[in-house]
């Protein structure tokens, strides 16, 4: 074969790559968009904190099922003691409290929350672990972003909200808080270990402290009581929203730019809105709308100075 012809089979394949990046980002995107719909059509029924652990205990279980079977060893103990700290953070606040969230507020009010996470992290940083070295453009991208939520909750202020509605917004600040210190600890302490073998471990782990929260705080009905559209969310949830969207992702971060990688956190509250507008007939205001652009404007820039700042040094 000539140089031309392996040439021009490699730009086809290049570029067949790059497409299917594409149509992995455009998957990844909208389904976990929909994930948060799926979460509030699973609560209408159930306990969220209920939803939750099934869910995590099935995904987890599955996680590590396959991992086995490839031959991962069990982790060490300091492991161990690492992934349950861990799983408090990332599955049981975050996945636990924003799927309890969405038992009373909008799947579209609860992504977006959960979008702050990086105006999060850097507020965190900067109060807890002193740092100063942020540039003018993370400072303007932090006011933005709260300018988005305050244009949000500016009109939520002037109606009469249904019953649980202040639970519901902090359950869900919780969550995105929960995540974020999630975040700082796993990009502070690096424990060597596959990230998705540990994912599983975190589930596992996640799915019997909240079984036991959901005990404790009577978030439990008996499991003949769960009607089908509930079980049919979760295994939405397990099979598309952890596995194919997952599978999805990691095939985007592999052929695309970080920086049009990560695009599906900011489209991800526009298709939990809409969704949740079609299908639960959830509002859909100018407010609302204006307010959730200016707010992921604001989380864009805060993510685009910290990128520039680590690439320049």
């Amino acid at each position: 074969m000539s140089n031309t012809n392996i040439n021009t089979s490699l730009q086809i394949d290049k570029s067949q790559k790059q497409t299917w990046s594409y149509l992995a980002l455009s998957a990844t995107s909208v389904i976990w968009g929909t994930t948060w719909v799926a979460s509030r059509i699973g609560v209408q029924h159930v306990p969220g904190l209920q939803v939750s652990y099934i869910r995590q205990f099935i995904a987890g279980t599955l996680l590590l099922i396959f991992f086995f079977i490839r031959g991962e060893k069990l982790p060490t103990w300091q492991q161990f003691r690492w992934l349950f700290i861990l799983s408090i953070f990332s599955f049981v606040l975050s996945n636990g409290f924003s799927t309890w969230s969405v038992k009373y507020i909008s799947s579209g009010l609860a992504a977006l929350i959960s979008a702050m996470t990086p105006l999060c992290v850097v507020i965190i940083e900067m109060i807890f672990f002193k740092k100063k070295n942020n540039s003018l453009l993370t400072f303007i991208g932090l006011f933005i972003g709260i300018a988005g939520i305050a244009v949000v909750f500016y009109e939520n202020a002037f109606h009469v909200q249904p019953e649980g509605y202040g639970l519901g917004v902090l359950l869900g600040f919780i969550a995105m808080l929960g995540w974020s210190i999630g975040t700082i600890f796993i990009a502070r302490n690096k424990y060597q270990m596959n990230p998705y073998y540990a994912v599983g471990w975190q589930m596992f782990f996640g799915s019997f402290i909240i079984w036991a929260l959901a005990g404790t705080t009577n978030n439990n009905i008996s499991f003949s009581e769960i009607p089908f559209q509930t079980w049919a969310a979760i295994a939405y949830l397990i099979s598309v929203g952890s596995i194919v969207a997952f599978v999805a992702f990691i095939y985007t971060v592999k052929y695309l730019p970080p920086a049009i990688a990560t695009l599906y956190a900011y489209i991800n509250p526009i298709v939990a809105m809409i969704t949740g507008a079609i299908l639960l007939s959830e509002p859909l205001t100018l407010n609302l709308i204006v307010g959730a652009l200016v707010t992921l404007v604001g989380v864009y820039i805060v993510n685009y100075s910290i990128r520039k700042k680590n690439i320049g040094g």
